[in-house]
C-alpha cells in the first residue's frame, strides 16, 4: 500500500473540525471488512456504535471498497485513523 495519508497541515488548511471525513478502504471480499473497518473506526473514535457504512464490490466481485464517514473530532483523529485502518487484515488501499 504505498498512498500516504494527509499531512497535518494539510487537513488544518482545508477543513474546519470536528467534520466528517471520508473514508475509502479495499480490500477482498469475504473478510468481513466492512464490520471491521466500522469496528476501527468506533475503537478509535471512541463511539457508542460503529459508524454505517456503504460497501461497493468491484467488478468481478473479488474486491471491495467500504465508504465511512465519521465525524473526526480534529486533525490528529484523521491521522491516527489512518494508521490504524491500515493495520487492518486485508487492506490493499486506503484513501
Amino acid at each position: 500500500m504505498d498512498h500516504q495519508p494527509p499531512t497535518l497541515e494539510l487537513l488544518e488548511s482545508r477543513h474546519r473540525f470536528p467534520c466528517p471525513f471520508t473514508f475509502k478502504v479495499i480490500g477482498p471480499t469475504g473478510t468481513h471488512l466492512p464490520a471491521r473497518a466500522a469496528a476501527c473506526v468506533q475503537a478509535s473514535l471512541g463511539l457508542e456504535v460503529p459508524p454505517t457504512f456503504g460497501v461497493k464490490a468491484a467488478a468481478g466481485g473479488r474486491h471491495e471498497s467500504v465508504t465511512l464517514e465519521p465525524t473526526c473530532p480534529d486533525a490528529t483523529s484523521v491521522i491516527d485513523l489512518y494508521a490504524a485502518l491500515r493495520e487492518l487484515e486485508g487492506v490493499m488501499f486506503l484513501f
